[in-house]
């Protein structure tokens, strides 16, 4: 009956992680709460299991994404590479240090990301990149680098934290920045999968049937995302953001 339950969130996850990031928010606390307490117990094992599912349905986005919206692969693809690096940096110092340490930090972060996206109405409508070719590659790379480590070592709001730098940053519009935001997330979670696997730490018989479901919903979240455009992604990245303050400050005050 576990399984039940962890398919069904993964399609969820799936879904919500193809549009605007944040799969993490549904996917980690429902391995957390459905798996059993030998396995829940490990922090590592959660997170090398919640990637063995995430990386089908973002494979599945990025395919997706790529025929249909323009990549300025110049520059995404340092990034990604530099994500898969660091991701894996990210993986093996899990084993050393505490990731809920962060969590005061991620949750200030989100509610400046929040605050922002809802005061800026023309924020992620227009795709006007700010940077020349060789600077957004190089500033490509640091952020590549960045979040490929905090995927890898901590996860959820890394889709969420790229699109808002895409956006904001770079000058993207929410459709375009989903897209790339997506080739580093698979880039990073490949890293992060390979350590876990030649580490044992992957529970196949729970993460391949989540994977197949993670994927499912990602290609329906990918076709509404690519149907709605810029507009609806806009909405429900607040609405996802929104969410992840509230647990994120559910577990800082309460926990």
């Amino acid at each position: 009956m576990e399984l039940f339950y962890l398919c069904g969130f993964a399609f969820l996850a799936g879904f919500v992680d193809s549009v605007v990031g944040g799969g993490g928010l549904i996917q980690l606390p429902a391995l957390f709460l459905f798996l059993p307490p030998e396995f829940s117990a490990s922090v590592v094992t959660v997170s090398a299991t919640n990637k063995m599912s995430s990386i089908c349905g973002t494979s599945m986005a990025v395919f997706r994404y790529s025929r249909r919206v323009p990549i300025r692969w110049p520059s995404i693809l340092p990034a990604g590479l530099a994500a898969f690096l660091f991701s894996f940096l990210g993986a093996r110092t899990l084993s050393l240090v505490d990731p809920h340490l962060l969590k005061p930090i991620i949750l200030i972060m989100l509610i400046a990301v929040a605050v922002y996206s809802a005061i800026r109405k023309d924020f992620g409508n227009l795709h006007a990149p700010q940077f020349t070719a060789h600077r957004e590659r190089q500033f490509g790379i640091v952020v590549g680098a960045v979040m490929g480590f905090y995927d890898g070592f901590f996860g959820p709001g890394t889709g969420s934290f790229l699109m808002f730098i895409f956006v904001g940053l770079f000058g993207f519009d929410f459709l375009s920045a989903t897209a790339s935001t997506k080739v580093i997330n698979l880039a990073a979670n490949l890293s992060a999968l390979i350590y876990f696997a030649a580490h044992g730490n992957i529970l196949y018989q729970f993460g391949l049937p989540m994977g197949a479901c993670n994927m499912l919903g990602s290609l329906m979240g990918t076709r509404l995302a690519m149907l709605k455009g810029n507009a609806f992604i806009r909405i429900f990245f607040l609405v996802v953001v929104t969410a992840m303050i509230v647990r994120f400050g559910y577990e800082v005050i309460f926990k």
